[in-house]
């Protein structure tokens, strides 16, 4: 029985090693490009760029490690007869923020940041707007580590070292969500999402040249797919710029 016990505390030590191991990643010394698409459900001309960004990396060939799509559900729309149950008030903030940043009057929906700049040629192609950012060093780099899954929470570490005084955000994102909309502008249409921002926590500040740790958690939906879940983390510069981004899936070992 002791030998049997051992052997349990044994497994358990290496599959809580190996979930550590693979669940972190540090970012590369290029800038990975985010692509930040603002969205409704309740906005009719939505739908094409939803798909857009659901094939992204499928229609042009890059990866995540080039090109990091969230896809941030705005609730100004709302009133049109169809409530968007993606929508937050923090993600039509974030959006006036980076339009007011950028000098523009208005915000609408779809619309398309890429690297904290509005992207407004998006429907010619992203690949030459992509592979551009890709070219530049990095202007900070990022390590994220999901340590555990408990109580419905993700507890997580967040390290950030900056070259000039910037903000890291970190969010949790699902993949392949499929929305029937009863109502509003898409009335009988189903919807598939991908890249869809679930939990935007509080952001840390980074000091130029000081390495900064944090733990933090994030709360997972009652209706989210583990398996479709990824953490993204990006830290930006007081322009909006952002100066690099890292997504990481969640690892089967805590499926």
């Amino acid at each position: 029985m002791k030998t049997l016990i051992l052997i349990g505390l044994l497994t358990g030590i290496a599959a809580n090693l190996s979930a550590a191991e693979i669940c972190s990643k540090n970012s590369p010394a290029y800038t990975v490009a985010l692509l930040e698409l603002y969205t409704s459900e309740g906005c009719d001309s939505c739908p094409p760029a939803d798909k857009t960004v659901s094939h992204l990396h499928q229609s042009s060939g890059l990866n995540i490690d080039q090109v990091i799509p969230v896809s941030l559900h705005v609730d100004y729309w709302d009133y049109l007869g169809w409530k968007d149950i993606f929508a937050k008030k923090t993600y039509t903030d974030r959006q006036r923020s980076l339009a007011d940043l950028a000098g523009a009057r208005t915000v609408y929906t779809p619309e398309i940041f890429m690297a904290g700049k509005e992207l407004r040629n998006w429907r010619n192609g992203m690949v030459d707007d992509v592979r551009r950012i890709n070219q530049k060093p990095a202007g900070a780099s990022l390590h994220l580590g999901i340590e555990r899954l408990a109580d419905n929470k993700l507890y997580i570490t967040l390290q950030g070292n900056s070259m000039q005084e910037a903000r890291l955000y970190f969010a949790l994102v699902e993949q392949g969500i499929i929305s029937k909309v009863q109502a509003g502008e898409n009335r009988g249409a189903t919807l598939q999402h991908d890249f869809v921002a679930r939990e935007w926590n509080d952001t840390y500040q980074l000091l130029p040249g000081k390495p900064a740790s944090h733990a933090a958690q994030l709360n997972l939906p009652a209706n989210a797919r583990k398996k479709n879940l990824s953490v993204l983390a990006f830290a930006q510069d007081k322009q909006g710029n952002i100066l690099q981004a890292l997504s990481l899936p969640l690892c089967e070992a805590l499926q």
